[in-house]
């Protein structure tokens, strides 16, 4: 658990992907930016001074392959969280990390404001499972696509019938923690209430066996 600040690293290769992610996050009261850099050899030889809680970190770079980087960083410090943050929509491409040890993995199309829910997410030891990707990578629409495995947690408990206290017992969260995430779903859907979202997740197919997309 992680006391005060969330304390994030940044590596990617494009000097601009960069500077929005750090302008996404600077102004988040719960986020403190450590490091930010285009260079993985450089975010190694920091890793030491500046201790992060997080890393997000770019998959394809040139210095270095972000599956080998992310080997490294987790060599270094087995209780670092790493968010891999990549253009790369394979599925393959996530599998593989989510294997080697990332705590999520996040396209660049993603909104900036959901960054800070990812790094939440991590620290909480959030893991993405198979499932719940095979689910994000279904374009058959668009608005369940963009919400993160704890969004669609959330969503197939509360599908349910389960209240506010009961998916914050399934799930291992905070109370607080489920109201953020479920204001993060009516958003995305595009919907106003829980009634809403509910018949949402039944008519797309999100009411099944929430166990597939909840934490482990």
């Amino acid at each position: 658990m992680v006391v005060g600040k969330v304390r994030v690293a940044v590596v990617d290769d494009h000097e601009l992907v960069v500077t929005a992610i750090c302008a996404a996050l600077e102004d988040d009261d719960e986020v403190e930016i450590v490091a930010a850099t285009t260079s993985p050899n450089r975010l190694l030889a920091l890793l030491a001074q500046t201790a992060p809680d997080v890393v997000l970190l770019d998959l394809a770079m040139p210095e270095m392959d972000g599956i080998a980087c992310l080997d490294l960083l987790l060599e270094r410090d087995p209780h670092l969280k790493v968010v891999i943050l990549s253009g790369v929509e394979e599925t393959r491409a996530v599998q593989q990390a989510l294997r080697s040890g990332a705590a999520a993995f996040v396209r660049k199309t993603v909104d900036p404001r959901d960054i800070v829910a990812v790094i939440r997410q991590a620290v909480e030891d959030t893991v993405v499972s198979q499932s719940s990707l095979m689910l994000i990578d279904d374009e058959d629409d668009e608005r369940a696509a963009v919400l993160t495995p704890s969004e669609l947690a959330v969503l197939t408990l509360l599908a349910r019938g389960l209240m506010n206290k009961q998916i914050a017992v399934e799930l291992t969260l905070a109370q607080q923690t489920v109201k953020f995430h479920l204001t993060n779903v009516y958003r995305k859907l595009g919907v106003s209430n829980r009634t809403e979202a509910i018949r949402f997740a039944y008519e797309h197919g999100l009411a099944g066996e929430a166990k597939a997309y909840a934490y482990t």
